[in-house]
């Protein structure tokens, strides 16, 4: 293994592992005051929540997937996953060894993508190229991503044949009674099939033959299918590191109210690998960079602890676009649905404010 040495004798060094939503943000924000590293396993960031209308509109995702050295320009980039944590180091799967006096964990969920920019890009179009070339399209999975990519395909290909099959009593179980009943009516205008309660035997087609069967026997042609259910949080490989004893029984890593892991001073998760009681959100994740950051510069200062920034759960809001005008918003005491919550996301998916806050233009897509 390969020890790589800090650049700077004086400034404190910071391993972020995980670029996304929650890493790219306190790496941004830790850059000039810190030797920072961030190991993640791809050389891109990406605007999550976007991927579905990338998916329609390859173009989008010219804003949306962004190379981890457009916002940081003050730190080293390790394209290589973390396969260790030692009270001291952090191990990659290419041999690399990077030491840390603070370390901010941000793996969220486990998902295969692509290393580069480039390919990710290549995907969407080939996706895109997939649903303009089909007449018919499963959707597996009835939580927000297969809800918002069905509402994505039935504005722009109204013509095609849409089916949700989910597993599940209704669409959307992460938010109330009231915001699905809202998604599934306006799935019902636009003419998209939703099945309930069943399961999809993805190996019950081939390639010459487009039906699939579900659990309660019904059949479904489809020319092409997307599997959108949930993916496992990224946190597996943390059983084999001096934090196994600091997950709990779904794998979230537990912190305190500084968003520290318990019993570590140095070390802080954010993001959806934390056992935060509340709901999973890009947004949320961004908080946590946010107070995770003070309280490491605090710390880097040699501020007094008793001055950490606590971090309190907010309420429950949720908006789920359908399409490029209409979503469901959920708010603490009410529920709406159509344009006019639409206004808040769907056009652009906050896409510009996210690049904003990253330092980036919201607009133009950088050479």
């Amino acid at each position: 293994m390969e020890k790589t040495e800090s650049e700077s004798g004086e400034r404190r060094r910071v391993v972020v592992i995980g670029g996304g939503i929650a890493g790219s943000l306190a790496s941004k924000f830790l850059q000039f005051d810190s030797d920072l590293t961030l190991i993640d396993p791809k050389e891109y960031f990406e605007i999550i929540w976007a991927s579905l209308r990338s998916m329609v509109e390859p173009s989008f995702a010219e804003r949306s997937v962004i190379n981890h050295k457009k916002y940081l320009q003050n730190g080293r980039v390790v394209t290589s996953p973390a396969v260790n944590i030692t009270d001291t180091d952090v191990v990659t799967a290419d041999g690399l060894v990077f030491g840390y006096d603070y370390l901010v964990i941000a793996t969220g969920h486990n998902d295969v993508l692509p290393k580069t920019r480039q390919e990710k890009l290549s995907q969407y179009q080939a996706e895109y190229e997939k649903i303009k070339s089909s007449e018919s399209i499963l959707i597996v999975g009835g939580g927000p991503s297969g809800v918002e990519l069905a509402a994505e395909i039935a504005v722009d290909f109204p013509e095609k044949k849409v089916t949700i099959v989910h597993n599940g009593s209704r669409l959307l179980e992460f938010v109330g009674q009231k915001a699905a009943d809202k998604a599934f009516d306006w799935m019902k205008s636009k003419r998209v099939e939703v099945i309930l309660n069943q399961r999809v035997d993805l190996s019950s087609a081939s390639d010459g033959n487009k039906t699939y069967r579900t659990s309660g026997g019904e059949t479904i042609h489809a020319d092409c299918h997307f599997l959108c259910t949930g993916k496992p949080l990224s946190s597996e490989w943390l059983k084999g590191t001096v934090l196994k004893d600091n997950l709990d029984g779904k794998g979230r890593l537990m912190v305190d109210e500084y968003l520290r892991v318990k019993g570590r001073k140095n070390v802080f998760a954010i993001g959806d690998i934390t056992d935060v009681p509340e709901m999973k959100q890009g947004y949320i994740a961004e908080k946590h960079a946010s107070v995770a950051t003070k309280n490491i510069k605090l710390l880097m200062s040699g501020g007094n602890e008793k001055k950490m920034s606590t971090y309190k759960p907010g309420p429950d809001i949720a908006i789920i676009s359908l399409g490029r005008k209409d979503s469901v918003a959920q708010f603490p005491f009410m529920t709406v649905s159509g344009c006019i919550p639409g206004l808040i996301k769907s056009k652009d998916l906050f896409v510009g404010k996210t690049r904003k806050a990253r330092g980036l233009d919201p607009n133009i897509v950088e050479p």
